[in-house]
């Protein structure tokens, strides 16, 4: 085995150990934009959408270190912010109120044993097929981002590792796998932390993009992503086991149709912005992308109504 094989070797086998990561950290610590937006509506406080937050600036921080040490891995920085990322923000928050769950929350509530929820992905994988070759290619990507020239930015970063850290340590070092530690703000800091270290090993491979790339027909790197899909999903099962949640809760007919309705509006929104919300938190907005904010914004917004006109309607 030559080196630079070994290299990669290496470098897939530490992607494949934090996708594994993520998903155990998404299903502990119920990670949602549809509980995030409802936490906001029903209890007028905002810890998890802050917890969310905190996961793209872990991501960010991540990046701008590596860079400052002299790395310089190839990134996908972004597309322009126009009108259809606004429409695609507002699909994909329509079809995660439809399915009850985002990108994020279909694999921690899959990790719980409530099986219908693996229909999501598969309907955000038809979606995508169905109306790519409408679609046809993407707007050109942008080259370069506003983080990377901020390198001050890590002394504000290192600040906030240490108070972290420190928080981290106080709640305990050797109770950090107990069920009550995975608070949504520690949850989505492991889900940043790792997926930084992934992203740096072996470039984007978030969940919708591996999808996205195999209703494209891409062969390039195809593989690797789906492999690391089947790790995220293993690692939510065992989140979802070691929290005692596992239990198993046999799809119902109007629970499949949500989730696969709900996946594949958020094929077609992703494809508009482009991307789907795991790429914009974890890779468009910690690199400062206008597109990814106007895209999330709208995501929330639709969320959020669609939340409120149904209650609306069910007091009727």
């Amino acid at each position: 085995m030559t080196m630079s094989v070994a290299l990669l070797s290496l470098a897939f086998l530490v992607a494949a150990i934090c996708a594994a990561i993520m998903g155990y950290a998404i299903q502990r610590g119920a990670t949602c934009m549809v509980a995030a937006v409802d936490e906001v509506l029903t209890k007028r406080t905002g810890w998890r959408l802050l917890a969310l937050a905190e996961a793209a600036l872990w991501v960010a921080g991540g990046v701008l270190l590596w860079r400052a040490i002299g790395g310089h891995e190839t990134l996908p920085i972004g597309y322009p912010a126009t009108l259809a990322a606004v429409a695609g923000g507002l699909l994909l928050g329509l079809g995660a109120f439809v399915a009850r769950a985002c990108v994020f929350g279909a694999i921690a509530r899959f990790g719980s044993g409530e099986w219908a929820y693996l229909l999501t992905p598969i309907g955000f994988y038809l979606g995508c097929a169905t109306i790519w070759p409408l679609i046809g290619k993407f707007p050109p990507m942008r080259l370069d981002s506003p983080l990377f020239g901020a390198k001050w930015l890590l002394v504000p970063f290192g600040v906030f590792v240490v108070w972290r850290a420190v928080e981290a340590i106080r709640a305990g070092g050797t109770r950090m796998f107990a069920a009550h530690v995975w608070t949504p703000h520690r949850a989505t800091a492991v889900i940043g932390i790792v997926f930084a270290i992934s992203l740096i090993a072996i470039g984007p491979w978030a969940y919708t993009y591996a999808l996205l790339s195999l209703a494209q027909g891409r062969s390039d790197g195809v593989v690797v992503k789906l492999v690391l899909l089947a790790m995220l999903f293993a690692g939510a099962l065992i989140g979802g086991w070691t929290a005692g949640r596992l239990t198993l809760h046999a799809p119902t007919p109007e629970a499949a149709v949500r989730c696969l309705g709900g996946g594949v509006l958020m094929g077609w929104g992703s494809l508009l912005i482009p991307g789907g919300n795991d790429e914009l938190l974890l890779v468009g907005i910690p690199l400062l992308q206008p597109y990814a904010v106007l895209a999330v914004a709208s995501m929330a917004i639709a969320i959020a109504v669609g939340r409120i006109a149904e209650r609306r309607f069910a007091v009727r």
